[in-house]
């Protein structure tokens, strides 16, 4: 059902950039267990400290942590954290679906976006490729969205670069360049907002995560949803 953007493909008026954590899915904290039991192992630390700022890339995430531990960041400390961490997501992948839960109406909205040949539908996410493949594919939402044209956490250690990564996978793809008039981010966190206010791309924030809808707005959101339940009232902001 998903609908892949190929260079002979009909391209689409909108595209459509969704966060994965709080906006389609809960998985009660699993990844943030395994990212501490990856930067443990990567550390040598019996006792680290954590750092918590929703919405930020896994690169970002990792390179505050060590700096909180009095660690010095170089070039090849990303990539052996990533294999660690990598090698712990996949031992506990089926975790996911006993302790997650998709968020209500995102099925639907998903597959409508997937149908609807006027639409481009991929991510936009803090979480790497590999786990966010992981983590939709729990529960069966991957078929939804194109993977290969969306940006992810290992681009880029600043969110909002990863609107940029995201249109220029899509051009490359489709030949086509979306603008920040046509190009809708979808999240749930100030730096879903922050991304798109400073990438380059409308917002439409939902207040399915750990950001009450006044703090979205403060962030910068002129739209806040509720959810994604009510499928025409998301329509009706993704085609604004």
């Amino acid at each position: 059902m998903r609908r892949q953007a190929g260079k002979g493909d009909r391209v689409g008026k909108r595209l459509v950039l969704w966060d994965i954590d709080k906006t389609l899915i809960d998985v009660d904290g699993l990844g943030a267990e395994i990212f501490a039991a990856a930067f443990a192992e990567f550390s040598g630390l019996a006792e680290h400290t954590r750092t918590h700022a929703p919405g930020r890339t896994e690169w970002q995430w990792f390179h505050e942590t060590q700096l909180a531990n009095g660690l010095k960041p170089t070039e090849s400390c990303f990539p052996r954290f990533l294999g660690i961490q990598d090698t712990m997501f996949e031992a506990r992948r089926t975790e996911f679906a006993q302790r997650g839960r998709v968020l209500p109406g995102v099925p639907e909205i998903l597959r409508h976006c997937a149908d609807d040949p006027d639409t481009v539908s991929s991510l936009l996410t803090g979480n790497t490729r590999r786990n966010a493949e992981r983590k939709l594919a729990a529960f069966g939402l991957d078929r939804f969205v194109d993977l290969s044209i969306g940006a992810y956490g290992d681009d880029h250690m600043d969110r909002p670069e990863l609107v940029r990564i995201a249109r220029e996978r899509v051009q490359e793809s489709t030949g086509t360049a979306f603008t920040a008039d046509t190009t809708v981010l979808v999240g749930d966190s100030a730096n879903d907002v922050l991304a798109a206010l400073h990438g380059g791309a409308r917002i439409v924030a939902v207040a399915t995560g750990l950001v009450p809808t006044d703090g979205l707005r403060a962030a910068g959101a002129e739209v806040v949803l509720d959810d994604l339940s009510d499928t025409d009232a998301v329509l009706a902001e993704l085609l604004a």
